[in-house]
């Protein structure tokens, strides 16, 4: 299984700028997929993970986290073919807010699987116990 780890690693290059421009899309598209596209994708829970911004802001990589859905590329591959309307939906309410609307990019956040995958790494390692009178040598 590959991992995204965009996620794991903090961004030191971005911008404050850029961070701020990300913070501004990611609430605006939390809003827009729990109230305004709540029933376009079934009983399916779309959260917004992160944003990432390129450094000209002309583009959003988007991550997404689903709940309560089992086809989660079908669902990621819906989204995309709906990220026009998602665009328009996000101009709508940013317009006074910023110039250009960036286009949108979406992926699917795996970080859980990532950490999970992490945790049961760790749990299979075996260390055998110490004998007795034997010390740990640093």
């Amino acid at each position: 299984m590959r991992y995204n780890l965009n996620l794991l690693y903090i961004n030191i290059m971005e911008s404050k700028r850029q961070q701020q421009f990300a913070k501004l899309i990611m609430q605006d598209l939390s809003e827009i997929f729990q109230k305004d596209m709540k029933n376009t994708f079934g009983n399916a829970f779309v959260t917004i993970a992160d944003v990432k911004m390129t450094p000209d802001l002309s583009i959003a990589r988007t991550y997404l986290s689903f709940m309560l859905t089992n086809d989660k590329p079908g669902l990621l591959q819906d989204i995309r073919e709906k990220t026009k309307v998602i665009r328009g939906i996000l101009g709508n309410k940013i317009k006074n807010q910023v110039r250009i609307v960036p286009n949108l990019e979406f992926f699917i956040d795996d970080t859980a699987e990532y950490a999970a995958h992490i945790d049961s790494v760790f749990a299979s390692i075996e260390i055998p116990p110490l004998k007795e009178g034997e010390e740990i040598e640093l």
